[in-house]
This record gives C-alpha cells, sequence and structure tokens, in this order.
C-alpha cells in the first residue's frame, strides 16, 4: 500500500515518518509488524506527535470539522494539544458540546432502530 494508507492506518502524520517510509511502498505484513511491535520512531510520533487531524479531533473530543471552524487546519503536537485543552476556548466548548449532541443522537437513533 501507499505510505500514506499506512500513516493513516497507524494514526499518524506522514511528513514526520522517517523519509524510507515516506519513499517506499508498504506491504500488509510489514504494517502489521509496525502495529505489533512499532519501532521507536512511531512510538514517538504517537506520544508527541504531530498528530494528523482525525487524531487532534479525536483527542480534543471534537470533529474533523469542529478543528476546521476553530481554524485548526494544521498536525498539532500532544504538547499543543495539551495547552488547547488547558487553555479550552469559547469554541472547543462549543465544538464539545455539539459533538456530545451528535453522539446522544445517533445513541438515541440507535435504540429507536433496535426497539423496532
Amino acid at each position: 500500500m501507499k505510505p500514506a494508507t499506512a500513516a493513516k492506518k497507524l494514526g499518524v502524520y506522514l511528513e514526520a515518518t522517517p523519509a524510507e517510509f515516506r519513499a517506499g511502498v508498504v506491504s500488509r505484513d510489514e504494517l502489521n509488524a509496525l502495529q505489533a511491535d512499532p519501532p521507536e520512531w512511531l512510538r514517538d510520533l504517537r506520544r508527541d506527535g504531530p498528530h494528523p487531524r482525525p487524531v487532534v479531533a479525536a483527542k480534543l473530543g471534537i470533529s474533523i470539522g469542529g478543528l476546521a471552524r476553530g481554524g485548526i487546519t494544521e498536525p498539532l503536537t500532544t504538547e499543543q494539544i495539551d495547552a488547547l485543552k488547558a487553555d479550552d476556548p469559547e469554541w472547543l466548548q462549543r465544538e464539545r458540546s455539539t459533538q456530545a449532541e451528535v453522539r446522544r443522537e445517533t445513541a438515541r437513533l440507535k435504540a429507536r432502530e433496535s426497539g423496532d
């Protein structure tokens, strides 16, 4: 698979991966090996970042669209994410509320479907 696909499956920002990872093709077996026993560079990226938008959104408890509405368009490090959480700006509070409402509605619809 392409390095971009492998990076997405690994939950890391492609541009932060080593050049040899970005330059090659990743087989399914290599991907499984990376997931089962991550090398130091992968552990560092997962711990410290920079993180891709889906990971940033998940760590903040909001949607990817919420990131864009909040003006976050670049990958963030764990330190930057923690600083945002500590600052707790109004847009982040609003997006968390929106995300919570979406989850409640999804659960309500799922319960209604299973009750039919």
